[in-house]
């Protein structure tokens, strides 16, 4: 296998190079990082650690030979540039702060103990905020399959970078969607794990309930490969998750047959219609999945209304990254009238949000009572072209995120697991996607139907 193949290959298939020896981590890490530099013009990396990367691949090969081996040993990974990366300045997607911090985040923590080497911190519009990877500071994301399309947001650098073939995996994180709306763009499988799965520390919370971690891979099997390395509780974690009955890459390996799955169309605001391809994407879903076996049919989710607790948590959590930035004078337009909007989420709002969240979850639960997973899309548009924030307002942009986050937002505010999954490729040459929610701690059936479909229908990936 060539070495630019090894590259652009995914967790595993990295992992059984590296085993056998048919590649050191030195040889995969140089030929990665020279990759990202190659294409510095897709805006998916706002910080590369080219002398420190070498480094720690060095020493995983010393490592190796040693016999002291992790599941990830070598193995190079992106974060989002909202994750501490001991060295790097967390940018949040801001130039307001400019001091690197001292020490990893858990996640990064974790995946260092597992062997992986950090190469770099990804793109991000200031604070997450928005469904388009772009900012006054670090410009804009570009679609691998279309330059001229949108990443989707927030964690639009981790979803090039990965689709590019420039990093097997990128960590990103989700608050209204911004794991699954990249994945849905860029042809990647994205799952937003149940809240409390994966520690936040050192913060106390990712925009208070809303917010979780997980990797963007290009295959099912990835994502669980990297989901047993970061998951499981942490002492003073706000928000905890009972341990599955099964490893996560057990889930993504196993039969199943005879599942209950209901799909739906319908998008959680009526301000947003779904794309016909879209829909013919859930429809042809469906249909593969009665063929696989399972017991397929359309369901009436009848979704409570959310967005009285969505939005405290939204304004709130962005005020609360901003009140911790260095410069706050360099903040964007366009977050400080966030701020200025928002003076009113402060914490009794937010905590009644909380709640309010809570009663939510209880309602959607009912859609579980008969059915073992819901399937719908993953946005409601095809991904649009670059420019989506120019000269836009908060409001402004609100409006325009609305067909991104219209089957989404709902799964943060009730802390369901759900994924965006390929579905094929529309007739603009781009993906189509799917998305599957599951009950409370249901990501190993969202994994096992997944990866049931991944190989029945296997994901494409963008040319050149």
């Amino acid at each position: 296998m060539d070495l630019q193949d090894v590259v652009s290959a995914g967790v595993l298939e990295q992992r059984e190079l590296l085993e056998q020896g048919a590649v050191s981590s030195q040889e995969l890490v140089a030929a990665t990082l020279a990759g990202i530099d190659a294409a510095a013009d897709l805006g998916a990396f706002t910080q590369i650690r080219h002398e420190q990367a070498r480094a720690e691949a060095a020493e995983r090969d010393r490592e190796r030979a040693a016999g002291n081996v992790g599941p990830l040993h070598g193995i190079p990974i992106a974060i989002k540039d909202e994750i501490d990366v001991a060295g790097l300045v967390t940018t949040f997607g801001t130039r307001a702060n400019s001091t690197p911090v001292k020490a990893d985040a858990e996640v990064v923590r974790r995946l260092r103990a597992a062997g992986a080497v950090v190469v770099g911190k990804t793109a991000m519009p200031e604070f997450g905020q928005w469904a388009f990877t772009e900012s006054s500071t670090y410009g804009v994301t570009r679609n691998p399959w279309d330059r001229t399309r949108t990443t989707g947001g927030s964690s639009g650098g981790s979803a090039a970078a990965v689709a590019a073939g420039l990093v097997p995996v990128a960590i990103g994180s989700d608050g209204g969607g911004s794991i699954r709306i990249p994945s849905a763009c860029c042809g990647l499988f994205g799952l937003k794990p149940q809240r409390g799965r994966v520690p936040t520390a050192p913060y106390e919370h990712l925009w208070w309930t809303l917010g979780v971690s997980g990797p963007l891979t290009r295959g099912v099997l990835d994502s669980a490969i990297v989901y047993d390395v970061i998951r499981g509780n942490m002492p003073d974690s706000r928000f905890t998750a009972p341990d599955p009955l099964i490893s996560f890459e057990q889930a993504a390996r196993r039969p199943a047959t005879g599942l209950r799955i209901g799909y739906s169309t319908k998008p959680h605001t009526p301000l947003a219609k779904p794309d016909r391809e879209n829909v013919r994407a859930v429809l042809d879903t469906a249909k593969l999945l009665a063929e696989l076996g399972h017991s397929v049919f359309e369901v009436d989710p009848k979704y409570p209304e959310y967005l009285h607790a969505f939005y405290p948590q939204f304004f709130g959590g962005v005020r609360d990254e901003a009140d911790h930035v260095e410069h706050p004078e360099l903040l964007e337009r366009r977050t400080r009238q966030t701020i200025t909007m928002g003076a009113w989420a402060r914490r009794p709002v937010v905590d009644w949000a909380i709640r309010q969240g809570e009663s939510v979850a209880h309602k959607v639960d009912r859609v579980f009572a008969d059915c073992d997973l819901l399937l719908t899309p993953t946005i409601a548009c095809r991904p649009p072209g670059l420019g989506a924030l120019d000269g836009a307002s908060t409001i402004r942009a609100q409006i325009r995120s609305i067909p991104m986050v219209a089957y989404t937002a709902l799964w943060n505010v009730t802390g369901h697991p759900a994924a965006s999954l390929p579905a094929g490729i529309g007739e603009d040459g781009l993906p189509l996607a799917v998305q599957l929610i599951g009950p409370s701690n249901g990501e190993t059936t969202i994994l096992t139907v997944a990866a049931q479909l991944e190989q029945a229908r296997p994901h494409a990936r963008p040319v050149g």
